[in-house]
C-alpha cells in the first residue's frame, strides 16, 4: 500500500514518529538516517563526524545511513559541503534506493539541521515526495519505537533529476541581494555570531555577518526541548516583524549551507513562497576580502 502522505502538501514536508510508525515498512517508503556529531577540536573550533558508527548501533527498522559529510559533499571543493554535481547526486540516490515513486523520510539524531539539508538537496534535484521526521531519532527513541543494528545494502533504484533553480541562491544573488534589500538576506547563526563575538566565524575567514543581512537564529524557530519545530502559526507570528509577508522574498545562510536549509524548511512549512538557500554561505562569502561584511546588531 503506498504512503498516505500527499507530496505537495504542507503536512508532508513535516511528519510526526506515530505517522512513521504506520507506514515506515511500506514497499515505497525510503528512510535515511542523516546523523552528524559535532564535536570540539582541541584548538576550540567545532569539527563534524559521520554518525554512521552510531547508525549501526542504533536505528529506525530498514534506514539506511546517508553520509552528508561524505556521500553528499564534493570533497574537491574548497567549501566544506559543497554540494554535488547533478550526476554524482543522483547515482547516491538511487544507490539508497530511491525511485521516482518513493516516499524519502530523513531524520537525525542530532539537529534536525542535517536531516533538512538532505530534503533541500532532493527538493533542488526535483524529488517532491519528501519529509523531514518531527523530533528525529531522539524522539522516537524516547517513545520506545523499535529500532535495529547493523547495516542492511539497499536494492537499486532509480533517480531521475530535475533541477529546481528556485531554490538555491549563488554568490551573485546575494551581491544583488546586498545592493536592494530584496530579497531579505537572513543569517541563521546564533547573534553572537552574527554580531561578530564567538570565536568560531573567525574559521570562515572574517567574523560578523553578509552587510545587510537580518539575524534569524535557527533555533528560535525550534523547541529545542523536544527537538520538534514550532508549529506554523507560530512561526508565522514570529517571523512577521522581520520579514512582513508570506510573498516576502528569502535568502537563508549559515555558515556551510546547513543551518540555512533548517530555517528555509521552517520557512517553508509557515507559508513562505519564495525561499532560497545561499549553498555557499559564510565559507564562500567570508572568503572573499571583496565581498561586505559587517560586525555588531543590524
Amino acid at each position: 500500500m503506498p504512503s498516505t502522505l500527499h507530496p505537495r502538501s504542507a503536512d508532508a514536508m513535516l511528519i510526526s514518529t506515530s505517522a512513521l510508525a504506520d507506514i515506515y515498512q511500506q514497499p515505497d517508503v525510503r528512510v535515511l538516517d542523516a546523523t552528524v556529531h559535532i564535536h570540539q577540536r582541541e584548538n576550540g573550533k567545532s569539527g563534524a563526524h559521520s554518525g554512521k558508527a552510531s547508525f549501526e548501533q542504533s536505528h529506525i527498522p530498514g534506514a539506511h545511513f546517508v553520509d552528508v559529510l561524505k556521500d553528499l559533499s564534493d570533497l574537491r571543493k574548497p567549501n566544506r559541503f559543497a554540494m554535488l554535481d547533478e550526476v554524482t547526486f543522483s547515482s547516491r540516490m538511487a544507490a539508497l534506493g530511491i525511485k521516482s515513486d518513493s516516499h524519502v523520510i530523513v531524520y537525525s539524531a542530532t539537529s534536525i539541521a542535517w536531516a533538512t539539508r538532505v530534503w533541500w538537496l532532493l527538493k533542488y534535484h526535483g524529488f517532491e515526495k519528501v519529509s523531514v521526521l518531527d523530533g528525529g531519532f531522539a524522539k522516537w527513541l524516547a517513545e520506545d519505537r523499535p529500532v535495529e543494528s547493523g547495516a542492511a545494502a539497499p536494492s537499486a533504484g532509480e533517480f531521475d533529476p530535475c533541477l529546481n533553480h528556485s531554490r538555491i541562491a549563488v554568490r551573485s544573488d546575494v551581491q544583488q541581494a546586498n545592493a536592494s534589500s530584496c530579497p531579505v538576506i537572513v543569517d541563521v547563526l546564533a547573534p553572537e555570531h552574527y554580531r561578530g563575538e564567538s570565536g568560531d566565524p573567525f574559521s570562515f575567514g572574517r567574523p560578523g555577518h553578509i552587510a545587510g543581512a537580518i539575524n534569524l537564529p535557527s533555533d528560535q524557530l525550534m523547541n529545542v526541548q523536544t527537538g520538534e519545530v514550532l508549529p506554523a502559526d507560530k512561526i508565522r507570528a514570529l517571523t512577521r516583524p522581520i520579514l512582513g509577508s508570506l510573498d516576502t522574498p528569502v535568502i537563508t545562510y549559515c555558515g556551510g549551507g546547513i543551518a540555512a536549509t533548517q530555517v528555509a524548511f521552517a520557512l517553508e512549512l509557515a507559508g513562505f513562497t519564495d525561499v532560497r538557500v545561499y549553498d555557499g554561505s559564510l565559507s564562500e562569502w567570508a572568503a572573499n576580502p571583496d565581498l561586505p561584511m559587517e560586525t555588531g546588531e543590524a
